[in-house]
């Protein structure tokens, strides 16, 4: 048995994060790796249009954005299992739709159907099902890892792979690794003791309202959907322009991608460190989009030389990056005690609809008004979020706390009020049908041990 307070994850906590963030990472790299090919390999199928690629590009986000929090709700009704096996195998069918399609409207479905497959919400609650609550946020960030890796893999990977098998080779091997994906649900990751309980770890449909409700929240909400929606748009445009402007023929275009994504991954570090020492992650985020906002509109101004465009690629790939790590981070900050899981749901339906959308927008702008005015577009979409994330107040430096509560505890009248007023705690909310109390409190000014003694001084604390 193992010590249910120890500091270290157990071995079968290890083989659950780790074959998650497998799975996961597998199915991003099947959704990333058309990003930097599409628009170069694509316009070889019949019926392709500038459009109709963009729409190839997005389509996935849609289906994903509208099943997402349906088969999370599922998850719990049914088990984790049948929904994650159903989910991968419909993926993987529409890996195969799109590598058996000779025509542009072939791609679209099976990026559809890929996109159905939407998984993510089930994956996070199973991970949650399998590890002690001192060892998840150790667990998510192993998942938040593998995305993060997956997406710079696919960038390398997928103008190597087509280059070598076409586009329906590419899709192909993203089929096989949803099957991989399936072995290692079957046989790495642990059984689990049934659906736990837990509101930080998927959406509790009494939270919602209030999340759709608060307005920082909901700033951050556009954000990532205008980040995703650039990432699109700026991939109808980008593989393009290496080709037409800069001369680059589309089978060496990975070692841009590779040189952009190794710069900017070390080039990020410092601004997430200074963000979070120094408690400026507004000031952070604020100059991250005003650069990726000059980066678009460098590429419309002087992006017509090799140099140029490896030099904004990598500017370009820096903000993304930076942006794409700090946002969750500030969702998690933001949101209410007991709220975090459903504020992550919400968070992530707009990030694939900005997907969806910057596809189709990228792919409307370029068929009407060539490369420079999907540049322009994504620069106006910078300008839009820029605006609306300087109304954003200066984010809680806070630690989300879940404790769980004696029967003497959970009757004792004004605890959360009690509570609220300890400097330091900035939120409090008892959730009776868990026994347990969520708590949002800043570290700084109040150590976990105080807080223990306040609360339950009979157990233990555990972070979420």
């Amino acid at each position: 048995m193992h010590d249910p307070h120890s500091d270290r994850m157990s071995g079968s906590e290890t083989r659950a994060a780790g074959g998650l963030a497998l799975v996961f990472a597998f199915r991003m790299l099947g959704m990333f790796m058309v990003l930097p090919v599409l628009a170069t390999y694509g316009m070889d199928l019949a019926g392709a249009t500038p459009v109709l690629i963009g729409l190839a590009i997005g389509a996935y986000g849609l289906t994903q954005a509208c099943l997402q929090i349906p088969f999370g709700i599922l998850s719990d009704r049914i088990g984790r299992r049948p929904v994650i096996y159903a989910g991968l195998i419909i993926f993987a069918l529409g890996s195969v739709l799109a590598a058996n399609a000779d025509s542009i409207w072939g791609v679209i479905a099976g990026r559809i159907l890929q996109g159905a497959g939407a998984i993510s919400a089930a994956v996070m609650a199973l991970l949650s099902d399998l590890t002690r609550e001192q060892h998840r946020t150790k667990a998510m960030a192993m998942i938040g890892m593998s995305i993060g890796l997956s997406f710079a893999v696919a960038m390398v990977t997928g103008p190597l792979l087509t280059r070598a098998f076409g586009l329906s080779g590419l899709f192909l091997a993203t089929a096989a690794m949803a099957v991989l994906g399936i072995g290692l649900v079957a046989f790495v990751v642990p059984r689990s003791g049934g659906p736990l309980q837990h509101r930080e770890s998927g959406v509790a449909k009494q939270a919602l309202g209030a999340t759709l409700r608060h307005p920082d929240l909901l700033r951050l909400d556009v954000g990532i959907f205008v980040l995703h929606a650039i990432l699109m748009a700026s991939f109808v445009a980008l593989p393009l322009a290496l080709v037409e402007r800069a001369g680059l023929p589309k089978e060496q275009h990975w070692w841009v991608y590779l040189t952009a994504l190794l710069v900017s991954f070390f080039g990020m570090i410092p601004f997430i460190i200074y963000g979070e020492r120094k408690r400026k992650m507004k000031r952070v985020l604020l100059g991250a989009v005003g650069v990726l906002m000059v980066t678009e509109l460098f590429f419309w101004k002087f992006g017509d030389s090799l140099q140029a465009l490896v030099i904004g690629t990598v500017i370009f790939f820096t903000a993304f990056n930076l942006l794409e790590a700090s946002l969750p981070s500030l969702i998690s900050k933001v949101s209410p005690a007991g709220g975090k899981g459903t504020a992550m749901g919400v968070y992530s339906t707009s990030q694939f609809l900005g997907a969806a959308m910057g596809g189709i927008l990228g792919g409307w702008l370029f068929q009407h008004g060539g490369l420079s005015v999907v540049f322009i577009g994504c620069a106006g979409l910078c300008a839009l979020w820029l605006a609306i994330a300087v109304t954003m107040r200066e984010p809680p430096y806070v630690t989300s706390l879940r404790m769980p509560l004696s029967p003497e505890a959970i009757r004792e009248a004004g605890l959360t009020e009690r509570l609220r007023a300890v400097p330091g705690v900035t939120d409090a909310v008892v959730v009776a049908d868990e026994a347990a109390i969520y708590i949002k409190l800043d570290t700084e000014i109040l150590d976990r041990s105080s807080l223990e003694r306040l609360v339950n001084p009979a157990s233990e604390t555990c972070e979420a």
